[in-house]
């Protein structure tokens, strides 16, 4: 829960930036927290904690969440 939401307060933080650098850094914290996120409920699965069907669709989206991060990161060191 806790990267997970940590992950969209870095991402508020990073629509604020004062300029592309600062931007593409804050976008870093986010793909760190996305990943991590990920990691944590791959974890859940593979420690038999919880199902892996209970967790698909989150980790389907936690996977999207991260590509997208990661193509905004590219898009912004193009332009910068």
């Amino acid at each position: 829960m806790r990267s997970g939401t940590s992950a969209g307060a870095d991402y508020r933080a990073a629509c604020r930036a004062k300029s592309t650098a600062d931007f593409i850094y804050k976008m870093g914290i986010v793909e760190e927290e996305a990943d991590e996120s990920l990691y944590w409920m791959e974890l859940l699965v593979e420690g038999g904690i919880m199902e892996p069907k209970k967790l698909e669709l989150m980790m389907k989206e936690a996977t999207e969440l991260l590509a997208i991060t990661v193509a905004s990161i590219k898009t912004a060191r193009k332009t910068k």
